[in-house]
């Protein structure tokens, strides 16, 4: 039997590690749990599962949290929708979405609005969102403060965009000429 549920603060463990495999920064589950439970929830994010089974840990998870701003009015903002390498590609993340559009709908809220990284391998995602009737509506942009670890993480994404690039053009440079 497959089951979306609310993942209380008492049981973050069982969604910590589906969030770990999309935000690998954190390095353990015990450190997502800890981000989670200490810096997320007191500011209003939640958490649910897709618990599919006897098994004790979501085999897909998505955090959230309800907000207001001046620019969207009352929306749902989804921090995080992620899945098990594993457990891809079995409606899963389809499950989360129609959570996420309904629990808006009960909050009553304007809209539903995540952010999604712009890498090759974020295809999959781009296209549940968009089957899910969300559009691309803005540009998101970011800037690293020096001395942060934020500052680290934007050299090592600059630095496997590069490298991304350079396959690239190196693929195309040794495709047959038609």
């Amino acid at each position: 039997m497959i089951e979306v549920r609310e993942i209380s603060e008492n049981e973050t463990e069982r969604g910590a590690l589906a969030m770990l495999e999309l935000r690998p920064r954190w390095g353990t589950a015990a450190a997502v749990v800890d981000f989670i439970d200490n810096s997320l929830r007191p500011a209003g994010y939640r958490l649910v599962g897709v618990f599919d089974g006897d098994q004790p840990d979501a085999v897909a998870a998505t955090g959230f949290r309800e907000v207001h701003a001046l620019a969207w009015g009352h929306y749902l903002y989804v921090d995080d929708v992620s899945t098990l390498p594993a457990a891809r590609r079995r409606g899963y993340g389809e499950l989360l979405m129609d959570w996420l559009a309904e629990e808006a709908a009960r909050l009553r809220c304007e809209g539903l609005h995540l952010d999604s990284g712009v890498a090759m391998d974020r295809a999959p995602a781009h296209r549940l969102y968009m089957r899910h009737r969300l559009r691309i509506s803005a540009h998101h942009f970011e800037r690293a403060i020096p001395g942060t670890e934020a500052q680290a993480a934007a050299l090592l994404d600059t630095f496997l965009g590069a490298e991304i690039e350079a396959g690239k053009q190196a693929a195309r440079e040794n495709e047959p000429q038609i």
